[in-house]
């Protein structure tokens, strides 16, 4: 355990420390410690963790029994090399598939959501002999070059190169902005499906390995697909011998009251990519599950991929305990029964305050939209304003103790699944006071 103190935290941050996605003069607020649902400052100051960081300290902090595992396992295997076998991995690997849908053979492990979408990519197309990619434009799947140019979102483009080819982007299911008065979901999904197949027949179907989705998109404003989407993307797979891959690396591991979130729309994906919640963060790691189909092409095929750090003795014990305790707590009730209560403070919210157009939420996974006008839609801010009005909304709330993230008009909100109803409940009334604030300064 480090003995810096504040001033020594704050000094050495700034001088020797380059933040992912923050300018190197940014001055982070320097964080003591954590337990529960909320982390302090050296300050002392509690912060209600409304995003469970990115989404992933599903389980909440100061949780024994990943502690314990850890503890246990550095003193019998800290780390073995990803070809030998360990007690772990194997535990954990039969764990995941056992959690899967029955179409789902194997693990290969990762060290975090970045790398686990990098394999899904050279396993798609070693697998179908095909170059393409479909994913959308909303997603964010990761910062590597493969899985930086399969996200659709503004990040990319620092890593978008001509040696970075066959990624096509398709619109994501965004029925709040579409021009489209959908009557239903069925009319929503049939229009979305038919672009998609537009798009298909234009790229050739033969030259597409797969179609890549977030099953929710989640850091681009919880965008959660109408019903019959995510089944009119597996009809279009099957038909055209592409595969489906599914990143569930903010959605999965309870997120949405189901272990997986494709499990809303009984769908079964031939790859799922997951990371965050295996271990909730208490160490890193990610990784792909793989159909039968696929795991039978590599018994006799090297999988030209690999990590030093695959299958990590740490990370792999401390999944193991994280996923026993997502039954032993009871934590996929608790986000169903928790997120009902979020969903109705939430379309109080969207009533009460001129600032909010729309609100979206499934168990405990969620996003506030924010605009100037709830008839016309109008955003907020311009696109991907995050360093203006809306960075200063999320600081107004991390003042007040609520710590979370956004992107373009939506604040994310999704807590620990160990949170209670009186917690959120306190989280949410800090929320309601901060929009007061922006219905009378912003609008």
């Amino acid at each position: 355990m480090s003995k810096l103190n504040r001033e020594q935290t704050i000094t050495y941050d700034k001088k020797y420390n380059q933040h992912p996605w923050l300018k190197g003069n940014t001055e982070p607020i320097p964080i003591e410690k954590a337990e529960g649902i909320f982390f302090y400052d050296f300050n002392g100051k509690k912060y209600y963790d409304m995003s469970s960081q990115l989404s992933c300290v599903n389980i909440g902090y100061g949780n024994e029994d990943v502690i314990q595992a850890v503890n246990d396992q550095v003193k019998t295997l800290p780390y073995i090399a990803p070809a030998y076998a360990s007690a772990p991995r194997s535990e954990l690997a039969k764990m995941l598939v056992e959690l899967a849908p029955d179409n789902i053979a194997k693990v290969f492990f990762t060290c975090g959501g970045s790398d686990a979408n990098e394999a899904a990519i050279n396993m798609a197309r070693t697998y179908t002999g095909r170059s393409k990619i479909f994913s959308r434009y909303r997603s964010y799947h990761g910062s590597t070059l493969g899985s930086g140019n399969l996200s659709g979102d503004p990040r990319r483009f620092a890593l978008e190169h001509p040696a970075a080819t066959g990624f096509v982007k398709f619109q994501d299911p965004y029925v709040y902005r579409s021009d489209i008065p959908f009557k239903n979901d069925h009319e929503a999904s049939a229009y979305y499906i038919n672009k998609i197949k537009e798009q298909i027949a234009y790229e050739g179907a033969e030259n597409i390995a797969a179609i890549f989705v977030e099953s929710i998109t989640g850091a681009n404003g919880v965008i959660i697909p109408p019903d019959g989407y995510l089944q009119g993307i597996r009809k279009i797979c099957d038909e055209n011998g592409i595969l489906m891959i599914c990143d569930e690396v903010m959605a999965g591991f309870g997120r949405t009251g189901k272990m997986f979130a494709f499990e809303h729309w009984n769908v079964k994906p031939d790859i799922i990519t997951f990371a965050k919640g295996v271990t909730s963060g208490y160490v890193q790691l990610g990784g792909i599950m793989i159909s039968k189909e696929i795991a039978k092409f590599y018994e006799d095929k090297v999988f030209q991929y690999g990590l030093t750090y695959s299958g990590h003795s740490l990370a792999c014990a401390a999944g193991v305990a994280c996923v026993n305790y997502y039954k032993k707590a009871g934590l996929l009730e608790n986000t169903q029964k928790v997120g009902k209560v979020l969903g109705e403070l939430l379309e109080e919210i969207k009533q009460k305050h001129k600032c909010v157009g729309d609100v979206r939420y499934i168990g405990l996974f969620a996003a506030v939209e924010f605009v100037k006008d709830k008839e016309t839609k109008e955003p907020l801010v311009p696109y991907a304003d995050q360093s203006g009005t809306m960075g200063k909304i999320i600081g107004l709330l991390k003042e007040r103790g609520f710590a979370t993230f956004g992107r373009e008009n939506n604040i994310n909100i999704a807590p620990p699944l160990i949170i209670t109803e009186e917690q959120l409940r306190e989280a949410m009334k800090i929320f309601d006071e901060v929009l007061d604030i922006v219905d009378e300064t912003y609008l």
